[in-house]
């Protein structure tokens, strides 16, 4: 079965429709939602948006939600690191 790049495939084996998960790359992990997430400690996260971008790089404020922290940062060069 081909996988298209956006919508949900028909689970043949049990009757249901499967999210759509794409992982970008050098970014977050896109869900197709609503979604609730368990975390470790036995919380849950719940967002009802119809995508959700979750954190693969946990730099961010609001893990496990994205919140574009892995975008890259200009660094400084100090005088003294250029020689």
């Amino acid at each position: 079965m081909t996988v298209p790049d956006k919508g949900t495939v028909p689970d043949r084996g049990r009757g249901g429709d499967r999210r759509v998960i794409r992982v970008v790359q050098g970014g977050p992990i896109m869900v197709q939602g609503p979604v609730s997430i368990e975390m470790p400690d036995g919380s849950t996260v719940n967002s009802d948006r119809f995508m959700v971008a979750l954190c693969a790089c946990k730099r961010s404020k609001t893990y496990p939600l994205c919140d574009t922290s892995h975008r890259g940062r200009k660094k400084i060069v100090r005088r003294e690191d250029r020689i």
